[in-house]
């Protein structure tokens, strides 16, 4: 039999979390109790925080017996997460907290597979959650006052969140994986390329298409490291420029490390490598005053990438594609990277495309398995995406 597990820092969150249960079994879940607080409980649970503590590497005390808060919240969190990798009875995880509490069950919750049910109900919910939610798919759900006692309002917002929580466990939905799933990279200025992949991948393969925005390059990557993807479509490695030249969208530096971990079929192409994202116009740094930029929408900037920027974007990619040992493809579209680097476009640059391209080639080391090719089309030209599907073809099926 799978649980409901609701968790909670008992020691000052003792009455939200009792109630939150009750709520929960009402509505016909089965519940567990975990408590997460660093100092006595101060309700009845199922899972103690000595419990929970004790699956810390370093033991129990290295989370109790810390006197500074701060560090005892960051160890209970590393013990949290052993906690919940090491159940095989997780139906959902509901949890809530303050900023402390926060941050322990949501390091939890991001270990968790994606799809299992993971409601937050958190006084942190209405503002920036990305630290918390990563590329999980952990629900974020305002507390709205502070949960410190329960009260007319917080009594409405957790009968609430335990209504949520059980129905997503008792109506789990049905999900069919007869075809070999992709992830492909997409951007608005890369998607006639995309979306023409798609069409012709669609009746043999499930392609999941991902908004190269950070979380969408890590997402993608979460997948294949997890042995959910049978291939790669890496389209747009935007993410990367953002990266090394302090864009508000970046990639992390393991941007292909899952790549280079699972040896998983890869076909990669410079998309969108000519732009660098910013917000509204005053956000963008002072030392990029006089840059070449064009306004995406009120809140979005872009800057074109120069082509010493260009070269070293291309190195940066060669040098982690040269550690991947499994099947690899990079087609370099020689008409332009993007909707906007074309002939007539705002970022047309071919002195700094050919920078990009030329560092690709002689940073990337040529083998069987490892090709680096270039062809005289547009990224968004529909024989690049035939070429790119042509590509995958063939080293998914040698």
């Amino acid at each position: 039999m799978k649980h409901i597990y609701v968790v909670g820092t008992a020691d000052t969150k003792g009455e939200e979390l009792a109630y939150l249960a009750a709520c929960v079994e009402a509505a016909g879940g089965g519940v567990v109790r975990v408590d997460v607080g660093t100092r006595m409980s101060a309700t009845n649970v199922d899972i103690s925080a000595g419990m929970v503590a004790a699956c810390h590497p370093d033991g129990a005390r290295a989370v109790l017996a810390c006197d500074d808060r701060g560090q005892a919240v960051e160890a209970m969190g590393v013990a949290f997460s052993r906690f919940l990798a090491g159940l095989r009875d997780v139906a959902g995880v509901i949890g809530i907290g303050g900023g402390g509490g926060t941050s322990i069950i949501t390091a939890g919750m991001r270990q968790l597979p994606l799809g299992l049910p993971k409601i937050m109900v958190s006084t942190l919910a209405s503002g920036d959650v990305a630290p918390y939610v990563n590329v999980s798919d952990i629900v974020m759900m305002p507390s709205v006052t502070d949960l410190a006692g329960l009260n007319r309002l917080s009594r409405v917002i957790l009968h609430n969140a335990a209504q949520a929580i059980t129905a997503m466990v008792a109506r789990p939905a049905e999900v069919t994986a007869s075809k070999p799933a992709l992830g492909l990279t997409m951007f608005g200025v890369t998607t006639p390329a995309v979306t023409a992949m798609v069409e012709r991948l669609k009746a043999d393969y499930d392609c999941l298409v991902f908004h190269a925005t950070g979380t969408g390059g890590r997402t993608m990557e979460k997948l294949a490291d997890s042995g959910l993807l049978s291939g790669v479509f890496d389209i747009t490695t935007t993410e990367v420029c953002d990266l090394l030249f302090g864009g508000v969208l970046p990639a992390t530096a393991d941007r292909l490390g899952a790549i280079a971990r699972t040896g998983v079929p890869y076909v990669g192409s410079p998309g969108a490598l000519d732009m660098v994202n910013f917000w509204a116009p005053q956000t963008v740094p002072p030392h990029y005053t006089g840059r070449l930029f064009y306004r995406h929408n009120p809140n979005v900037t872009l800057m074109r990438t120069t082509a010493q920027e260009c070269a070293q974007i291309g190195r940066w990619i060669g040098e982690r594609l040269n550690l991947c040992n499994g099947p690899v493809r990079f087609l370099l579209p020689e008409k332009g990277v993007s909707a906007l680097d074309i002939e007539g476009g705002a970022f047309f640059d071919p002195q700094a495309d050919t920078a990009l391209f030329d560092a690709l080639e002689a940073t990337i080391r040529p083998t069987a398995w490892r090709r680096v090719t270039r062809l005289p089309l547009h990224i968004n030209d529909p024989q690049f995406a035939e070429a790119v599907v042509a590509a995958y073809r063939d080293i998914a099926n040698p």
